[in-house]
C-alpha cells in the first residue's frame, strides 16, 4: 500500500477573516471530498459562506491515497481502514503520519501569531474522527474541537491515550442526525459517552431524521 509522507504540505482552501484575525479554525472534510468542497457544501447550506469576525477558517485537503472500503482505489481521505464500522481495528499508521502533517498546520498557525488556545479543529465524518485524534493525542492545548456525523473504533487509540495521560482536555461538541445509515448515530453517541467517561466535557446533539449530512437543523 502507498503510504503518504509526514512531510505533506495540505492544500488549503481559506476563508479570512472581516477583522483582524486573532483565532483559526481548522475544518476537515469528509472521505472523498476536498477543502474547496467542504467549504462549497457549507455555503450551499447556509446560502452564504461561513464567516466570522476575527476568526480564519482553514479547509484543508486530505492527500489521495489508496482507500480499502474503495477497493483500494485512490481517495482523498484522512486515513485508510478496513471498513466503515466501529468494531474494527483502527489503521493507526496512516492516523499517525496525517496527525504529523496536521500538527504542521497548526504550527503554521502558532507561527503566524495564533495561539493554540485560540485554534479549534474539528470537521464532519471521518475528518471529525481525525481531528479528535490529532487534539486528544497530541494537542491538549487547542481550544476546543468538533465532529459532525462522526466516530471512533471501539478500540481507539484516542482511549488508550486519555487513560494513560489525565490533564485538562478540550471540549468536544457533537453533531448527529438519526437516520444517518453510513455512520449509524449510535456509534457517534457511543464515542460521546466514552470520551466523556474519560474526562473529556462533552456536548451531543441529535437531529432527529438527518441522515449523513450538513443542516443548520431548522427547516
Amino acid at each position: 500500500m502507498a503510504a503518504v509522507s509526514g512531510s505533506v504540505r495540505l492544500q488549503r482552501c481559506v476563508v479570512s477573516p472581516a477583522g483582524r484575525h486573532s483565532a483559526s479554525l481548522i475544518f476537515l472534510h469528509g472521505s472523498g471530498d476536498s477543502g474547496q468542497g467542504l467549504r462549497k457544501w457549507i455555503k450551499q447550506v447556509l446560502n452564504q459562506d461561513l464567516t466570522f469576525q476575527h476568526i480564519k477558517i482553514i479547509y484543508p485537503t486530505a492527500p489521495p491515497r489508496p482507500y480499502t472500503p474503495m477497493k483500494g482505489g485512490i481517495s482523498n481521505v484522512w486515513f485508510d481502514r478496513v471498513k466503515i464500522s466501529n468494531d474494527c481495528p483502527e489503521h493507526l499508521e496512516s492516523i499517525d503520519v496525517m496527525c504529523q502533517v496536521l500538527t504542521e498546520l497548526i504550527n503554521d498557525e502558532v507561527q503566524s501569531g495564533i495561539k493554540k488556545n485560540r485554534i479549534l479543529i474539528g470537521g464532519f465524518s471521518m475528518g471529525g474522527c481525525m481531528a479528535m485524534h490529532v487534539a486528544y493525542r497530541n494537542h491538549r492545548d487547542v481550544a476546543g474541537v468538533f465532529a459532525l456525523s462522526s466516530f471512533l473504533n471501539k478500540t481507539s487509540a484516542v482511549y488508550q491515550a486519555l487513560q494513560k495521560r489525565g490533564g485538562e482536555l478540550p471540549e468536544l461538541f457533537q453533531c448527529h442526525g438519526t437516520a444517518d445509515e453510513l455512520v449509524l448515530h449510535a456509534w457517534g453517541k457511543e464515542t460521546n459517552s466514552v470520551l466523556q467517561s474519560l474526562g473529556v466535557s462533552t456536548t451531543f446533539h441529535t437531529f432527529p431524521g438527518l441522515y449523513h449530512e450538513l443542516s443548520t437543523g431548522f427547516e
